[in-house]
C-alpha cells in the first residue's frame, strides 16, 4: 500500500492528497513535519535527504517532491484523464505545475508564512508588502490567462490545476487587500464543486 508522510495543513502535502482522492487511491498517512517531527529522523533521512514533507513509498519505490508525486501517481493512476496522454496537453499542465513551483509560490509563501503561522509581533511587515506587491503582480498572468477557461488547461481538470489550485486557495482567503480578480475567483468556485478539493485543501481557516 501507498504511504504518504506529511501533516495534513501542509500546502506541498495537500496536493498529494488532493490527487489521490481524485483517482480513489488507497493509502496510509504518517504525521511528520512542524510539530509532529519524524521529518528529522534519521529514518525519515534515509528516504528523503531533505528532511520535508511529503515523501511516499509505495512498494519499495520512494519519491520526494509534491509535484514529482503528483504527476508519478497521475501517470500511474490516471493517464490520460488527469495526467493527459496527448504529449502537448500534458506539457501544458507541466508548465502551471513548474509555473506554481518556481513563480508564484516563492512570491506568495512569506506573505502566507508571515500572516498565517508567525505572531504578529513577530512578523516582517516589510517583507509582506513587498511578497505581496510581487504576488499580486505574478496572479494578475494567472487572472488573464483563466479569461474563458474552466481549468488551467481549458475545459479539463488535469494534474496542473493540483498546485494552481492549492495556491489560489490561500492566495484568496488571506486576510489581506488585493484587487478584484474575477477570473481567479470563478476558477476557485469551479474547483470548490471537487469533492476531493474541499475534503483536502478548501480548509478554513488557514493554519
Amino acid at each position: 500500500m501507498l504511504k504518504i508522510w506529511g501533516r495534513v495543513n501542509s500546502s506541498n502535502v495537500q496536493k498529494v492528497l488532493w490527487c489521490c482522492a481524485e483517482v480513489g487511491l488507497e493509502y496510509e498517512r504518517i504525521d511528520a513535519g512542524l510539530q509532529f517531527g519524524v521529518n528529522n529522523t534519521p529514518e525519515y533521512l534515509a528516504l528523503n535527504p531533505n528532511g520535508l514533507v511529503p515523501t511516499i513509498n509505495e512498494d519499495g519505490f520512494v519519491l520526494w517532491e509534491s509535484h514529482a508525486i503528483v504527476r508519478y501517481l497521475a501517470r500511474k493512476h490516471s493517464f490520460g484523464t488527469l495526467c493527459p496522454s496527448e504529449p502537448r496537453a500534458c506539457a501544458d499542465a507541466d508548465r502551471w505545475m513548474d509555473w506554481m513551483g518556481a513563480t508564484l509560490w516563492p512570491a506568495l509563501q512569506p506573505v502566507f508564512w508571515n500572516l498565517i503561522r508567525v505572531e504578529a509581533a513577530k512578523r516582517d511587515n516589510q517583507l509582506v508588502h513587498d511578497a505581496m506587491a510581487k504576488a499580486t503582480a505574478i496572479m494578475t498572468r494567472l487572472e488573464s490567462h483563466m479569461a474563458g477557461r474552466r481549468y488551467i488547461t481549458g475545459e479539463t481538470f488535469t494534474m496542473g490545476d493540483i498546485p494552481v489550485g492549492v495556491a489560489v486557495q490561500r492566495w484568496l482567503n488571506l486576510p489581506i487587500a488585493r484587487p478584484p480578480q474575477p477570473n481567479v475567483e470563478a476558477y476557485y468556485r469551479q474547483l470548490q464543486t471537487r469533492p476531493a478539493f474541499k475534503r483536502w485543501v478548501d480548509i478554513l481557516p488557514l493554519t
